[in-house]
């Protein structure tokens, strides 16, 4: 096995992250309301980026294979967090996509796909996932 990502604490509650193959990097920061800045991504953003975008990721492949459309598609992502124990209650994912003619079959298969992503299957089932398809 290969690494993946490579990180390193920066100190004052931030991280940097490099993906190895890429180079792409990456800037976490504690939020405002857990002692950090909150001027980059926290982590527990990152899930529920993690969870929006391989939802679009997965619906992306399903869309290619049924040529499908849905490059306009916008996605908005709420996080609501607890306190005792700090952790993620629920994530409300919005997806918007632009005006179409997708039957209610096609609809279905994207649905289908967005519920069947890598990071949704990962998530423990107690996380309260919202999820709001817009066609």
């Amino acid at each position: 096995m290969s690494i993946t990502i490579k990180t390193k604490y920066l100190g004052e509650l931030r991280t940097e992250s490099v993906h190895v193959k890429s180079g792409s990097q990456l800037i976490t920061d504690a939020p405002l309301d857990n002692e950090g800045k909150g001027e980059a991504f926290s982590p527990t953003d990152l899930l529920t980026t993690s969870l929006a975008t391989c939802m679009i990721t997965v619906m992306g492949i399903a869309a290619n294979q049924c040529k499908l459309r849905i490059d306009d598609l916008k996605c908005d992502v709420t996080k609501i967090m607890t306190t005792n124990p700090r952790k993620i209650a629920e994530v409300i994912i919005e997806l918007n996509f632009a005006p179409n003619d997708f039957s209610k079959e096609q609809r279905q298969i994207l649905q289908d796909a967005a519920y069947s992503c890598p990071v949704a299957l990962s998530l423990h089932p107690d996380l309260k996932k919202t999820v709001s398809f817009n066609f």
